[in-house]
């Protein structure tokens, strides 16, 4: 079995300790049904008490705490401490992208990468910002060209046009770029833009073997391998460094012999290329030959002779909101951006941001109740409130996409960035809830669907504690899981 190991890109040859990775689990089915019997049960009368005496705890004394807690039916408050305040809400952002994607490009629009044939014979490939774009899908392409009868390309134009503005986001801090979570979002994505390769463990006192999937990536990199195989009373540890040339990459640490090789995963340098390497593999297992490539940013697309569509929107948000997917909120912070008029010079981001505050705002979200800079909450320049989110899931309850959102959020014990809380609580199975957490920052909002007391949506908000993240988010689900017990008194 590989282990997972996620590092990037380190500033200057900075090192940072490689973290183990797990994958998440798919999204499961909407309004579960409570269990037939709980382990106490809450009055809405006792919430106040109940709840203050989880936040007022002495380790608690310095953190900021936000939390709205309302019945799903009517804006009736339950319980409320500074829900009107802004808090950094990491992750939690992506409530509001998936929102205004469904709102605005409705469940089934699709995003497009087209190929074009021009009159002079020259190919255009239009990629469109899909994230789900991978090596099947190119290949899928190739074999369309192919059964065109084209054998060989002469010249491949990539139109880089379709999103303006910087592949990261400035206000992302270092350690997020420097990982694949933090993975660059341009008009080509593929492969959610990372690659990948593995170490392993030879004979005691030997480097470790490098051992890549992609040849086109390995003759990329110059590689400086100061690592070591030990003996099995060692411990294991990786660094792995890139300089900001993108030409270097160094590996550190050791690995004890008859281990298990470590996958590394790291954000490709330039989107654009890494699609025109893959393509030109991707095309040679049709028997294409490929010519020149370059890159454009904008040009004249004449006939269309061959292009994929991705999942529909539907699909998108699942992944976004299960897995918390960074780099598909912000696909989809930019694809808010293709039915608007195309200003020249504007990022197409901020587009984005536009639409998504008109397609809140028009469903009935206070404006001013939150400021955002990006799509997946990774910027700590994110402000939000617990009022804009309960807003947000009780409106979105109301729309015909409502099942198709709240079948987006993890289920409490059972999937994505809930499988592993909440298990044998009365709040198993029962919550639906987005999670986020970024230094300093703690969140989780949702819908509760007990069997005693009608449904629930609530946003729970801690920032500024120096308590530890497991810290913060055993007393969040503390208090959720009063919610799951609430009844009728």
């Amino acid at each position: 079995m590989t282990q997972k190991i996620t590092v990037g890109l380190m500033l200057l040859f900075l090192t940072s300790q490689i973290s183990v990775t797990q994958k998440t689990a798919t999204a499961q089915a909407p309004t579960p049904v409570a269990p037939a019997t709980t382990t106490k049960q809450i009055c809405p009368a006792q919430l106040l008490t109940s709840i203050d005496a989880i936040i007022n705890r002495p380790l608690f004394s310095r953190a900021r705490w936000g939390i709205l807690v309302q019945p799903l039916s009517s804006g009736q408050t339950l319980y409320s401490r500074d829900a009107q305040k802004y808090f950094t809400p990491a992750s939690n952002t992506k409530l509001l992208t998936t929102a205004a994607a469904l709102q605005h490009l409705g469940a089934n629009f699709r995003i497009r990468t087209s190929i074009y044939q021009n009159s002079n014979g020259v190919l255009r490939v239009v990629g469109r910002g899909d994230p789900s774009l991978g090596d099947n899908q190119l290949q899928a392409l190739a074999q369309q060209l192919r059964q065109k009868g084209i054998t060989q390309i002469q010249q491949l134009i990539a139109d880089d046009s379709y999103i303006q503005g910087d592949i990261v986001n400035p206000t992302w801090e270092w350690e997020d770029v420097q990982a694949d979570y933090g993975a660059p979002v341009s008009s080509f994505i593929l492969n959610e833009n990372i690659f990948s390769f593995k170490v392993l463990p030879q004979a005691i006192g030997k480097p470790l073997q490098i051992s890549w999937n992609d040849n086109n990536e390995e003759r990329r990199w110059r590689i400086i391998n100061q690592s070591t195989t030990v003996s099995k009373n060692q411990p294991n540890y990786i660094n792995v460094t890139r300089d900001l040339t993108g030409t270097v990459l160094r590996i550190q640490g050791q690995l004890t012999e008859n281990s298990q090789p470590y996958l590394v995963t790291l954000p490709v340098v330039d989107p654009n290329y890494y699609f025109l390497r893959r393509f030109r593999t991707a095309l040679a297992t049709q028997q294409i030959t490929l010519g020149q490539t370059l890159v454009l940013n904008g040009g004249n697309n004449q006939q269309e002779i061959a292009a994929i569509d991705s999942p529909p929107v539907s699909q998108l948000v699942t992944e976004t909101n299960v897995k918390s997917n960074n780099l598909y909120a912000e696909a989809l912070l930019r694809a808010l951006a293709v039915k608007q008029p195309r200003v020249q010079n504007k990022i197409t981001a901020d587009i984005g941001l536009e639409v998504l505050k008109t397609s809140l705002t028009q469903l009935g979200v206070d404006p001013t109740s939150y400021f955002l800079v990006d799509g997946s909450g990774l910027s700590r320049r994110n402000l939000l409130s617990p009022e804009a989110l309960v807003q947000t899931l009780r409106l979105m309850a109301k729309t015909p996409v409502a099942a198709v959102y709240r079948a987006s959020l993890p289920v409490a014990g059972k999937s994505g960035s809930l499988k592993n809380r909440f298990r044998n609580t009365p709040a198993e199975g029962i919550v639906q809830a987005k999670t986020g957490t970024v230094t300093g920052a703690v969140t989780l909002s949702g819908y509760v669907n007990g069997a005693k007391y009608e449904p629930l949506v609530f946003s729970i908000m801690v920032n500024q504690s120096e308590q530890s993240v497991s810290n913060l988010r055993k007393a969040i689900d503390e208090i959720v899981v009063l919610l799951a017990q609430l009844q009728r008194c």
